[in-house]
């Protein structure tokens, strides 16, 4: 029986009705051409959400003039040139039942010359930060030509076969600059108070609203709060909404957050689920529930989705990066197999990181996001073989759960009594138990698809010779880095991998030896145990191997915590009672150290590899951190890789 009523009950956007109330929400993949064209990546990315059984697909921000384009291999819908391949796009989506809308987007100052190839511009000649550029300020004939532009783009999505279009006057982008007190100090008709401020937003509507007809469904998406000081509040956000819907707007979209919040756009796993739920229900009561309100930001979960859906808090529900990590999210749902959903992790490694490098997007659980149009996948294996997997961490548990999908018998060894390896660990940090969304989906799979696991047996050369499989993927995974420092040796130091999995006890003051990723964790984890930590970095900077929203929010609760960070210093020796260090030119002593955990990375384990020797003309593979010690996103995907070629 479905337990998820709400969710698959049919709603009504203006004209357009919906099979059911999931969204998935506009999300920038740098998938089109230099000119911002459609290609075949970009159809077979929608087509898979499409068949996966979602609602209403909302197209990524697609530039409304080119002076608006915010990445380099954005979508644009500039020109009528556009319309043939957004078609095709369309017809795509249609095609496999889904619904499908375009957003309408223009960047404003958050974007840079280097992409738009000119000045940028905005309300206000204000920065979107100290170090970016300062943009131009609009003329008022220029804002009449950007008005112009949204109307003529609408057009163009309704000529292409689109269903609807959505304003995007969120995130701090153009329309929202203009909203916005940080960001508007004109003195103008187009500045000041509020009613001034909401001129251009809804001058774009009635535009829009012209050139689409009176019967076209318009959704406009809108930030209810800024999170900055001096910032929209929801009151304010309230009232524009009420004018929105008198204006015409079919349906609100409720996010948050501008680029001087970014944490609260794409929100990372320390943010809770469903943060931005309140804000929905703050705006579906001010307008009075006049038009269908759609809620986003962290709704992972079906379950979740239901329950806001029940209590009233929205009439619809976006699940962006939910949908990148499972597209078939919405049919496991509706045939009521919630547990073989692979569920969002918020790590934003895939998605929101690499866009912030300007490249295209994919999703660290779901390899196949971003490259669906270069596999037939999971199509049945030309022949049926044998593979060996020696390890059970992230990348072996992905090689075994896609060779066994494609039809092998699989055996996976794995030399402890648990599988998930670096997944296990990468749970324990504070705020990190998403990651066991990941472990719980790869566990599970490989029992379901009846993947022989042998726990708490090392494979070696005999191993191989018993098992005569036809390929072998060796995914052993690393062990932790101790480098030669003078007085390593010493009782009281242990490794950060020991500490995170309460291996050995740790006294009350603590030196971390490093200032990655794990060492900041480490650190964290200990200073919620109440122990006083120093994390000792010799780079410049700590936790520069992570993403910048999750970095942010890390280094403000380490802050917060009374974690000291001495950067620049190099460890020259441990002793009993303290370390050395050389920090800017000078040698001084840390005293009074309890113990000391090193977190300097890790190094490939090669004992399984070494104990081959001739590999009898079986095809052999490394994948993960036993080739290379890297990230999970790495691990996953090589195996992922690996095992579709089997």
């Amino acid at each position: 029986m479905n337990r998820f009523i709400k969710l698959f009950e049919p709603v009504q956007i203006g004209t357009m009705q919906l099979k059911n109330r999931i969204v998935m929400p506009p999300m920038v993949t740098n998938y089109a051409t230099d000119d911002g064209a459609v290609t075949e990546r970009l159809k077979a990315y929608h087509a898979a959400r499409a068949r996966g059984g979602v609602g209403l697909i909302i197209v990524e921000a697609t530039y409304v003039h080119p002076g608006g384009r915010g990445f380099s291999r954005q979508l644009g819908i500039y020109t009528d040139d556009l319309i043939p391949g957004l078609r095709t796009l369309a017809d795509t989506v249609h095609a496999h039942g889904a619904k499908i809308a375009i957003q309408l987007y223009h960047a404003g100052r958050q974007t840079s010359s280097k992409v738009t190839g000119s000045p940028i511009v905005a309300p206000s000649p204000i920065p979107w930060a100290e170090d970016q550029e300062v943009p131009r300020e609009l003329t008022v004939e220029e804002i009449r030509a950007l008005v112009d532009a949204f109307g003529e783009a609408a057009r163009r999505a309704k000529e292409a076969g689109f269903d609807a279009v959505e304003v995007h006057g969120a995130h701090g982008y153009l329309i929202n600059q203009f909203l916005s007190p940080l960001s508007n100090r004109r003195t103008d008709a187009y500045g000041g108070p509020l009613e001034n401020r909401m001129r251009f937003p809804l001058e774009v509507v009635a535009k829009v609203r012209e050139k689409v007809g009176p019967d076209f469904p318009v959704i406009y998406r809108l930030s209810a709060v800024e999170f900055v000081p001096g910032g929209l509040t929801v009151e304010e956000t309230g009232v524009f909404a009420q004018r929105l819907v008198d204006a015409g707007v079919n349906a609100i979209h409720v996010s948050a957050g501008i680029y001087a919040s970014s944490a609260m756009i794409i929100p990372p796993m320390a943010v809770p689920q469903g943060c931005h739920v309140q804000y929905a229900a703050a705006i579906r009561e001010a307008i009075g529930a006049r038009v269908p309100v759609i809620a986003v930001g962290r709704i992972k979960d079906p379950a979740m989705a239901e329950r806001i859906l029940q209590e009233g808090k929205a009439d619809l529900v976006a699940m962006g990066r939910a949908l990148l990590a499972d597209p078939d999210l919405p049919r496991k749902a509706a045939e009521g197999r919630p547990d073989d959903i692979r569920k969002c992790i918020a790590c934003n490694q895939g998605c929101i990181d690499r866009l912030f490098k300007d490249l295209d997007i994919t999703c660290l659980c779901n390899a196949l996001c971003g490259h669906e149009a270069e596999y037939d996948f999971p199509a049945p294996a030309a022949a049926k073989k044998t593979v060996l997997v020696v390890g059970g961490g992230p990348a072996g548990l992905e090689a075994a759960r896609v060779a066994a999908l494609r039809g092998h018998r699989v055996i996976l060894y794995e030399a402890g009594e648990a599988l998930g390896g670096q997944l296990r660990l990468a749970t324990k940090p504070p705020h990190k138990e998403d990651m066991q969304d990941l472990e719980n989906f790869l566990t599970t799979q490989v029992a379901k698809l009846g993947v022989t696991v042998e726990r708490g047996r090392g494979a070696d050369a005999g191993t191989v010779e018993a098992v005569k499989p036809d390929a072998v993927v060796v995914a052993t995974g690393a062990i932790p880095a101790m480098p030669a420092i003078p007085g390593i040796e010493m009782d009281h130091v242990v490794p950060a991998w020991d500490v995170l999995d309460d291996k050995v006890p740790v006294g009350q003051k603590v030196l971390v030896v490093g200032g990655g990723l794990v060492g900041c964790e480490t650190a964290e984890f200990l200073a919620d145990r109440g122990k006083d930590v120093t994390v000792v970095e010799m780079m410049p900077d700590v936790a520069t191997d992570v993403g910048p929203l999750t970095r942010a929010l890390l280094l403000e609760r380490l802050d917060r915590k009374k974690v000291r960070i001495l950067t620049g210093a190099k460890v020259q020796g441990i002793e009993a009672d303290g370390v050395v260090v050389e920090r800017e030119g000078r040698v001084e002593k840390i005293g009074d150290i309890d113990n000391v955990v090193i977190a300097v990375g890790a190094t490939p384990n090669l004992e399984f590899v070494r104990s081959l020797g001739q590999t009898g003309g079986m095809a052999f593979y490394t994948v993960g951190d036993c080739a290379k010690p890297r990230r999970i996103i790495d691990a996953i995907h090589e195996a992922f890789r690996v095992a579709s070629q089997i």
